[in-house]
């Protein structure tokens, strides 16, 4: 019996350890209702994701996390932020209770994880300082930054602390984009083609803005390996073809004239597949991933894979600068 109790405790004890993680760990149990920080409400999807995060009637509810704070932030120069902002800290503070703090750190001690939503990409790098400080969990919205450099610190930020996050936009879950990427009849993948968006902003390199959306999706298809980038530019689209160093081509087209629709091609060995047009997103399936991350510390989305996507778009810009030359990203990624 004695020997039966011995080898018991040390069971009971690696049980332990793996249910709720070592002493000092940051854990969050899956029963356990995550408090949620945000930063920087001057985009819409401060409102939406509080909505889909709080108000339990919705039938898009997302359980598991709960919006209780936030940081106004906000960015005087660019206009969608200057216009907005105040209508959205109201709405967050008056319909969801929501307390609304003086600073990034006072908003750390108050919440489990952090949604970083600043609509401007610039001050995200400094935003997100203290967050990492604090070892909070965060989801940095787009634009993940305004610069391949911040974006870089940023991932030296977050493994030098010890603190994971992951940066994505909500294309990357859409539910006819990831039905599409399974689909057996598609046979292995030769290459895609992907569309969306892309008005430009005079603080962020062309494609930051809203390009990121059609690049993340050519991105979930193709995944990460681009060594090369072209970009055709005209006022009204631009064309970036990328090669991957296994030989397939991934193109990406920003539209600024004409319909404004995202959508996707994949080319497969069996067959070529298109989404629906138009495709529908929405910001469910996203926070799904997100509160998953927030209990468990794994990002959906590889840093290295993030950063691949930004040296994408800055080799791109720099294609456009440089007449349509074909780009290296080696030569984003190295840059000092």
């Amino acid at each position: 019996m004695k020997a039966f109790v011995r080898a018991t405790i040390p069971l009971i004890s690696l049980i332990a350890l793996v249910r709720f993680g070592a002493p000092g760990a940051q854990t969050t149990t899956q029963t356990q209702e995550i408090k949620v920080g945000m930063i920087g409400l001057d985009t819409s999807h401060v409102t939406a994701f509080t909505k889909l995060l709080n108000d339990k009637s919705d039938p898009n509810h997302v359980p598991g996390a709960r919006v209780v704070a936030a940081f106004k932030g906000g960015s005087p120069d660019v206009e969608s932020s200057r216009t907005r902002i105040d209508r959205f800290t109201a709405e967050l503070k008056d319909k969801w209770g929501v307390e609304i703090v003086d600073s990034i750190e006072e908003l750390c001690k108050k919440v489990d994880a952090v949604l970083l939503e600043s609509v401007d990409g610039r001050p995200h790098l400094n935003q997100v300082r203290p967050v990492f400080a604090a070892k909070k969990r965060v989801f940095i919205d787009k634009p993940f930054t305004a610069s391949y450099a911040d974006a870089r610190e940023i991932v030296r930020l977050s493994r030098e602390s010890g603190t994971s996050f992951f940066s994505s936009s909500s294309l990357r879950f859409a539910s006819e984009l990831q039905a599409m990427k399974r689909d057996e009849k598609l046979g292995a993948l030769l290459g895609a083609f992907t569309y969306g968006p892309a008005p430009p902003e005079p603080h962020h390199p062309d494609l930051f803005w809203y390009g990121i959306h059609a690049v993340e999706m050519l991105y979930t298809l193709m995944g990460p390996g681009c060594e090369s980038v072209t970009r055709v530019h005209a006022d009204g689209a631009d064309v970036v073809v990328g090669k991957w160093k296994d030989g397939r081509v991934g193109t990406m087209r920003g539209i600024r004239d004409g319909k404004q629709d995202y959508g996707a091609v994949a080319f497969g060995a069996k067959a070529n597949l298109a989404t629906p047009t138009p495709m529908k997103s929405d910001y469910r399936n996203l926070l799904v991933e997100v509160v998953k991350f927030f209990q468990t510390g794994a990002p959906p989305v590889p840093p290295e894979e993030t950063l691949e996507m930004m040296a994408f778009m800055e080799a791109a810009d720099l294609s456009k600068a440089r007449g349509g030359a074909s780009m290296m990203l080696k030569e984003v990624m190295e840059r000092k």
